[in-house]
């Protein structure tokens, strides 16, 4: 296997310029009264601002699911003093480096009366290997956990979906434009082997590690979306699955990069990236948008389409190894879980 390399496919870097330079999301003005929404990842940056958002647009309940309950608490008064709203915020703890963690977390949610809308933010990009439930940690955290809360709340949301009616519930991924970005060498993996691939300490690889697991993620949305809401089925109301970019922002998640990419970063995001603030625009919209977006990828706010790749025949095989994959992955954290997409 070729060692990984940054790739910036045709036309890319006039695009991301475009965005990022003269393209400027709105600020979001949807109402939101009555609904609960919950975001992961959410006591700094994007789902932070995200968070901030949701409460100053009237909503019943905003959780914030987090690693830390100090570090979320301090969030939760933060967003209290600048919204002038009291007692709207809960902070639920939640570690997606553990499956165990995960299932808690939508056990919690599946007491909930009503969940509205589910934002999967959390994420991290780790420069070196690190080993956690088998696998590596960037596709731990990004993928593998994450897409196990998304199977978990399906039947959730279409629960409070069918008591409450007249808002469809929604599901939304947080990706990013590196997906383009993604050398994705696993995908040429022996059948049935991606993901053992993507669990190797190949320092290679790591690099390319949180470009792939956006590509992922992108994937993985498409592939489920047919599940989670055909037009044509009854009995369950209207999940709405999206996943976005918000560009390129000036959160955390280049925390722990290393020389040379932390000082590229660094500068990058004094030239060119956004406040998590205007950032955080994208995912509100992603929130509050409809059936246009249902398995489709979101850039500044406007359903766009992702990778030429993605769209490939090679990319379209790939995703449903990917899912097949996955599916196998999950159902052996929690027997039956992705049944509710048959």
């Amino acid at each position: 296997m070729a060692p990984a390399s940054v790739t910036l496919p045709p036309g890319f870097l006039l695009s991301f310029l475009k965005s990022q330079l003269f393209t400027r999301p709105p600020p979001p003005t949807h109402d939101f009264s009555n609904q609960v929404i919950l975001i992961t990842g959410s006591n700094t940056g994007l789902g932070l601002e995200a968070a901030r958002h949701f409460v100053r647009l009237n909503t019943a309940k905003v959780i914030l699911g987090v690693r830390s309950i100090q570090k979320g608490e301090a969030a939760a008064l933060d967003i209290e003093q600048t919204t002038g709203r009291k007692g709207v915020v809960q902070v639920w703890e939640v570690d997606f480096s553990s499956y165990k963690s995960v299932e808690v977390f939508c056990g919690r949610a599946a007491k909930e009366e009503r969940l509205d809308v589910v934002i999967a933010n959390a994420g991290v990009a780790i420069p070196r290997w690190e080993q956690v439930e088998g696998t590596e940690r960037t596709v731990l955290v990004n993928v593998l956990a994450t897409f196990l809360m998304v199977v978990l709340m399906v039947p959730i949301l279409r629960k409070s979906g069918e008591k409450h009616g007249g808002v469809p519930p929604r599901l939304v991924v947080v990706s990013s434009e590196a997906h383009e970005q993604a050398s994705f060498v696993e995908q040429d993996s022996p059948p049935g082997q991606i993901f053992t691939t993507l669990a190797s300490n190949k320092p290679s690889l790591q690099p390319d590690r949180y470009n792939t697991s956006k590509l992922l993620e992108v994937l993985l949305v498409r592939a489920l979306a047919p599940d989670i809401y055909s037009p044509s089925s009854t009995p369950h109301p209207e999940i709405i699955l999206n996943t976005l970019t918000p560009g390129l922002c000036k959160s955390l998640l280049m925390r722990h990069a290393v020389f040379p990419l932390n000082i590229f970063a660094a500068i990058g995001k004094v030239i060119l990236a956004r406040s998590t603030e205007v950032g955080s625009r994208t995912l509100v919209a992603a929130a509050a948008a409809g059936n246009e977006t249902h398995g489709k990828y979101m850039a500044d706010c406007r359903v766009r389409e992702p990778s030429r790749w993605v769209r490939s025949e090679k990319g379209k095989v790939t995703q449903q190894r990917v899912w097949e994959e996955v599916r196998e992955i999950l159902e052996g954290v929690r027997e039956g879980c992705t049944k509710c997409l048959d």
